[in-house]
C-alpha cells in the first residue's frame, strides 16, 4: 500500500500555522486587506468542521449507489460560431444528448475556465466564450439553463472550475476592465504569477485563496449543482522565478521556513481545504472533487498533494485521476497507474473515479498503441470497475461520436450498459 510520505504530513500540519499573506512582498509592503484576510483564513480544515463534514458523509455511507458514468464538457465544446443564446442552448443540448447516448449519468461542465464565468458572478467577469468579449453580458444565464437541462435528462451536473488560470498566451485575447486581475495587477502584483505567456492566481495569497473559495461557494449556493470540480492545473511550473519575491519574504519572516516545494504544496493544500469548507458551509450535499494527473510523480511536481487529500478528511469527496494511458504505454501503462491509485491510502468517504482518454482512441498516441484496437476503452472500464472504482469519466464529449472513435465507443457502450 502507498502511504502518506513524511513531507505530505509535514505540509498538512504546517499549513495550519502558515501565514503566507503576512510574508507577501510588494512595492508598498503588505496591504491591510491582505493582512486581514491572512489572519482570518484558516489554511487547513479545522477539527470541528472536518469532523462534521465527515460525520455527514458517513451517515450515507451504506446507501447503495450506481457507478458514476461521467462525461467532461470543456469550454471549447461550449463555444459556438454564432454567439447567441439560441446557438449556445442548441449546442449544449447536442452535447448533452451525445453524453446520454453513451449511458452517462453525469456531466462535468466547464463553467469557469479562465477566471471568468458562464453565469452572473460577483467575483469573475462573463466569459468570452459566450459573446466573444470577456465581461460582456450575454443576456441570459447559461449555467442555470445547463443545470436544468441536465437534471431534466436524469443526469448530475458538476460545475468544473480551473482554479488558478487567468489566461494562457492567447486566451482570452482581452481582459474585462473590471476584472480582479485588471483592477489589482499593478497595486498587488503578488496576487498573480506569470509563466510562458500565461497569467495565474498565486495561491500563496490568502486573499486569492479566499476569493477562489468564495467563488466556488457562490456556485454551490445559488445553483442546484451536484458538485464542484477542479481539474489538474495547479502551479504551472516548478520554476523558482514565478513567485521568488513572495517566497523570499516568507523565508525572512518565518523562523523555520519550509523549502520552496513544500511551501507551495502547503499553499495548494490551504486552497483546497478552504474551498472544501466554504462549499460545505453553504451546500453540505454538494460534493467537491479533483481530477489530478494520472502519474503520481507528475502531481508531486506541480504541488498537487493527492496523498493528503485522499487520506485526510476536510479536503475532497472524490478523486478522479486522469489515467490517459494505453495498456501498452511504455512510460506508464494503464494497469500500472490504476494499481498505484488503488494502493493509495484513502478514506472510505473519498470515492475513486477513473478518467479515460476517449480522445486518444483510433489515433497514433502513446507510440501508436491505440491503433488497431477497438476495445481499449471498454477494457479499461472493466478494469476500473473490477478494481473497485466508483465510476469512470470520459474525456471528452466531442470525441464520443467521431469517426475514429466509433468502434471504440460502440464497444464501450456495451460495457457501460452493464452498470446502468
Amino acid at each position: 500500500m502507498l502511504v502518506l510520505k513524511k513531507t505530505h504530513y509535514v505540509a498538512a500540519l504546517i499549513v495550519l500555522a502558515l501565514v503566507v499573506g503576512a510574508a507577501v512582498w510588494g512595492r508598498g509592503g503588505i496591504s491591510a486587506l491582505e493582512s486581514q484576510e491572512t489572519s482570518n483564513t484558516s489554511a487547513a480544515p479545522s477539527q470541528t468542521e472536518g469532523s462534521e463534514a465527515q460525520a455527514a458523509l458517513e451517515t450515507n455511507a451504506d446507501v447503495e449507489e450506481s457507478p458514476l458514468i461521467g462525461v467532461w464538457i470543456p469550454y471549447m465544446s461550449l463555444s459556438t460560431a454564432e454567439k447567441t443564446e439560441a446557438a449556445f442552448k442548441e449546442n449544449f443540448d447536442d452535447k448533452l444528448a451525445s453524453a446520454k447516448s453513451m449511458g452517462a449519468n453525469a456531466v462535468f461542465v466547464h463553467v469557469r475556465p479562465f477566471a471568468d464565468s458562464l453565469y452572473p458572478s460577483a467575483y469573475e467577469p462573463w466569459s468570452h466564450i459566450l459573446t466573444g468579449t470577456q465581461g460582456e453580458d450575454p443576456g441570459y444565464d447559461p449555467l442555470a439553463y445547463m443545470v436544468d437541462q441536465a437534471h431534466k435528462n436524469g443526469m448530475e451536473f458538476h460545475a468544473w472550475i480551473n482554479p488558478l488560470r487567468i489566461a494562457t498566451e492567447a486566451t482570452p485575447s482581452t481582459f474585462a476592465e473590471d476584472s480582479f486581475y485588471m483592477q489589482n495587477r499593478e497595486a498587488y502584483p503578488f496576487y498573480f504569477m506569470e509563466y510562458d505567456g500565461g497569467v495565474y492566481y498565486n495561491p500563496a495569497s490568502a486573499v486569492v485563496r479566499t476569493r477562489i473559495a468564495d467563488s466556488a461557494a457562490e456556485i454551490a449556493e445559488l445553483y442546484d449543482v451536484d458538485g464542484i470540480h477542479f481539474d489538474d492545473y495547479f502551479y504551472p511550473t516548478d520554476d523558482e522565478s514565478i513567485d521568488a519575491n513572495q517566497y523570499a519574504a516568507y523565508v525572512e519572516e518565518t523562523e523555520e521556513p519550509l523549502p520552496l516545494h513544500e511551501w507551495r504544496t502547503a499553499n495548494i493544500n490551504a486552497l483546497i481545504a478552504t474551498v472544501y469548507q466554504r462549499i460545505k458551509q453553504v451546500a453540505p450535499d454538494v460534493v467537491f472533487g479533483i481530477s489530478p494527473q494520472g502519474n503520481l510523480d507528475n502531481n508531486e511536481k506541480i504541488n498537487a498533494d493527492v496523498f493528503t487529500w485522499c487520506a485526510q478528511s476536510g479536503y475532497i469527496d472524490y478523486i478522479c485521476p486522469q489515467l490517459y494511458y494505453s495498456f501498452e504505454n511504455e512510460a506508464l501503462s494503464f494497469e500500472e497507474a490504476l494499481d498505484s491509485w488503488n494502493a493509495m491510502e484513502r478514506l472510505d468517504s473519498v470515492k475513486l473515479y477513473i478518467g479515460l482518454a476517449v480522445y486518444k482512441a483510433g489515433t497514433d498516441a502513446d507510440d501508436g498503441t491505440w491503433l488497431n484496437t477497438q476495445d481499449t476503452i471498454a477494457r479499461q472500464i472493466t478494469c476500473a470497475m473490477d478494481s473497485g472504482a466508483d465510476g469512470v469519466l470520459l474525456y471528452a464529449v466531442d470525441y464520443l461520436e467521431k469517426e475514429e472513435t466509433e468502434a471504440e465507443m460502440a464497444n464501450a457502450r456495451v460495457v457501460l450498459d452493464k452498470y446502468a
